[in-house]
């Protein structure tokens, strides 16, 4: 079976599920340049709370988790299976750890607002892991560690975030220029990235302020070091989509393999 690669994307606003833009193409020919994964799992930064959870529902329900947005968006349904079976294989992966299965959440708008350009049809199943929120970062690059065999059984393991996502300080409404210390952020983990430096991007509180100001809250860059931690030494990584949305939130995205 075909190594799957590792997926991080920067997901940006909730309106990009309903958008065509250089972002949403980009998602799109990811979906169709991609081998076709016999199942996704999403690790979205909007699942983040105390505890290891995993999604065990056979139809997970599309989560509208946001406000004042546009009706039509919270219209927005996407239909994909899920996969008990990926969901007890994951739990078995990160044994002894206590990984609960459960059936109270479904997929959010980390998971569907990007998917349902690369994967339109909803025709792969998707199980979500949730983010334990007690957890330290390396913590989470170590569980995307123990998650690559994944790799080698056809799931894709996909996450969801930004690695610049500093909200209060986002251009709603305007076109605005970036900032100077989101866009050098952006370019310091790409480099980090590419030259598989990766113990600085766990311990990113040292990246001095451009870091402070970029990571304010860890839930959107988190997913990015389980995708990081599911590589292999030597792997090729590239990066299909960047640019930075609303001044403040980075849209790259990373692929390992």
């Amino acid at each position: 079976m075909t190594r799957m690669p590792a997926v991080f994307v920067g997901h940006g606003n909730p309106m990009n599920a309903l958008a065509h833009n250089a972002y949403t193409e980009a998602w799109r020919r990811l979906g169709e340049t991609l081998p076709r994964p016999k199942a996704v799992l999403a690790i979205s930064a909007h699942w983040y709370e105390p505890g290891l959870r995993v999604g065990n529902d056979v139809l997970p329900r599309t989560i509208h988790d946001f406000g004042r947005f546009p009706r039509e968006l919270f219209e927005v349904q996407y239909p994909a299976a899920g996969d008990p079976t990926l969901a007890h294989r994951v739990r078995d992966l990160l044994a002894p750890l206590d990984v609960a299965l459960d059936t109270s959440w479904g997929l959010d708008h980390g998971t569907w607002s990007v998917l349902c350009h690369v994967y339109p049809k909803a025709d792969i199943p998707v199980v979500q892991l949730g983010i334990d929120s007690a957890r330290e970062a390396r913590f989470h690059y170590d569980l995307g560690r123990r998650l690559a065999a994944l790799r080698d059984e056809g799931v894709l393991i996909f996450g969801s975030g930004n690695i610049v996502h500093n909200l209060r300080a986002y251009a709603w409404g305007r076109d605005a220029q970036p900032y100077d210390w989101a866009l050098r952020f952006d370019a310091a983990a790409r480099d980090l990235i590419q030259n598989g430096e990766v113990e600085p991007l766990i311990r990113y509180e040292r990246l001095g302020p451009d870091a402070a100001l970029a990571i304010p809250t860890p839930e959107h860059y988190l997913p990015l070091l389980y995708v990081l931690g599911a590589g292999h030494p030597g792997e090729t990584v590239a990066f299909p989509v960047e640019g930075i949305e609303g001044a403040s939130m980075s849209m790259r995205a990373v692929q390992v393999g």
